[in-house]
């Protein structure tokens, strides 16, 4: 680690760096920056091709090729260029403006532009697109692979394991078996639903002014249709017009993404935590790794760390997206800043979610199923099949059949013998008493293993 990383406050910037390392440049202030930049340049070359804004000439393929070349090559050491800027205006986006009118100033086609750069613009125009951006881009390259990467583990796992038996514990209880695939089955399938949900979430963005009604742009070009040139230009970015805003976007969109992965992220601590306790049972076996230490005084412990990590940091991320949720589509009136703070803290979410998934993934990677130790919790549960014993009797219309299974088999040791004794006891017809006879808890899993292999 290097003296840096050593001393970040945020583990996202130290002891998880690398594992954060996709995010940095979309949610950095790098990445904002960057994102504001394309904004403001997109705008202007919109404004441009504006017939109705004769005193700005639309610019030639090479005038638009340097501006696009300003955006898509905007570096580190520019943005640091526009922090030094901010120190004196002590705004960062009119910092932004001033440094894009630095760069076009000497310019001989995009100088005489210069005051239409930020053009009838509010701050939060160029924030909520720019913030938009950063949103879709850290859905498309970085959580949703990341999901999917987890979702088709757990199908694989799924589909290996459709017809393993596997006891269930309902209320913590032996139950009636399943698989171990379907268990997976199970997860995978609410996964899938949440990733499909947090990729048709709509990300809105406005481009309408100080409040909304776009007070300067009528006045300076009264016969500019300004809500169809503001829709038009938002949904080049790629992203949904939204049309009615105060001064900001009010981030609706951003609480319904952050909801959605907040969903996704409770589904795989719930598989963390089942896991967990499934590997305490012995049901899974961890591979091993030359070197690892699994406690500092029990040298036999193999620790299930990769999913206590994944837990703790999916627990970190949805606080965040919570608070999300709950501030940001609040603002005081037209306007009041306490948004801008709140929406920095985006990458961090995102950082605790996508560390989550790096240990989950990590995790499953390394499980062994233990055949031997599932099979033998069923074989001592034949109490289980009172279900079955039970319900074939109500079809066949013997007395009391819950209640002679329950004195049968509550608070009491149920062994395979005592269980075929009261088998033979019934009198039911010949073909129904032979399939109850075959039944164990093992092969007690009715569709378990077709469900399984449908996901």
């Amino acid at each position: 680690m290097s003296e840096s990383t050593l001393l970040a406050l945020s583990p996202l910037d130290g002891r998880y760096a690398a594992k954060t390392d996709a995010l940095r440049p979309i949610f950095s202030e790098y990445g904002l920056i960057k994102a504001r930049v394309k904004v403001e340049i997109e705008w202007l070359l919109a404004l441009a091709a504006e017939p109705g804004i004769v005193e700005l000439k639309d610019f030639s393929a090479a005038g638009k090729a340097r501006l696009r070349a300003l955006a898509d090559g905007f570096s580190v050491d520019n943005a640091a260029r526009v922090k030094e800027i901010e120190r004196t205006t002590n705004h960062d986006v009119k910092a932004v403006e001033y440094f894009i009118k630095e760069q076009l100033k000497h310019d001989h086609e995009l100088g005489p532009a210069l005051e239409f750069v930020h053009f009838a613009c509010t701050s939060e125009d160029i924030n909520n697109l720019s913030y938009g951006l950063m949103l879709d881009a850290a859905r498309r390259d970085v959580l949703l692979p990341a999901y999917e990467g987890i979702a088709a583990t757990l199908r694989k796992l799924a589909h290996a394991q459709a017809a393993q038996p596997m006891l269930s514990r309902t209320h913590g209880q032996t139950a009636s078996p399943t698989t171990l695939g379907k268990e997976i089955a199970n997860v995978a399938a609410r996964l899938e639903r949440q990733r499909k949900q947090i990729a048709a979430v709509e990300l809105t963005g406005k481009i309408n002014g100080a409040v909304g009604n776009y007070n300067a742009h009528v006045v300076s070009y009264p016969d500019v249709d300004w809500p169809a040139f503001a829709q038009k230009f938002v949904e080049s970015l790629g992203l949904v017009f939204n049309p009615y805003t105060t001064q900001i976007e009010p981030h609706d969109n951003v609480a319904e993404i952050g909801d959605a992965t907040r969903r996704a992220n409770t589904i795989l601590i719930d598989l963390a935590r089942d896991i967990w306790g499934y590997i305490s049972l012995g049901y899974f076996k961890q591979r091993l790794k030359e070197g690892e230490v699994g406690s500092s005084t029990m040298p036999h412990k193999v620790n299930p760390i990769d999913f206590e990590n994944a837990e703790g940091n999916f627990g970190l991320a949805n606080a965040l997206f919570e608070h999300f949720s709950a501030k940001l589509p609040i603002s005081r009136w037209q306007r009041d800043l306490t948004d801008s703070t709140v929406l920095r803290a985006l990458g961090t979410a995102f950082g605790h979610s996508l560390i989550a998934l790096d240990s989950l993934a990590k995790g499953l990677g390394k499980l062994e199923v233990n055949p031997q130790r599932l099979d033998a919790d069923l074989d001592a549960a034949w109490e289980v099949l009172a279900e079955a014993v039970q319900t074939v009797m109500r079809r066949h219309g013997l007395p009391n059949p819950y209640e002679q299974l329950k004195a049968l088999t509550r608070g009491q040791g149920i062994t395979a013998e005592s269980m075929r004794n009261f088998i033979e006891s019934l009198e039911l017809p010949v073909e129904a008493k032979q399939r109850l006879r075959e039944l164990t808890p093992g092969s007690y899993i009715g569709l378990a293993d077709r469900l399984a292999k449908g996901v």
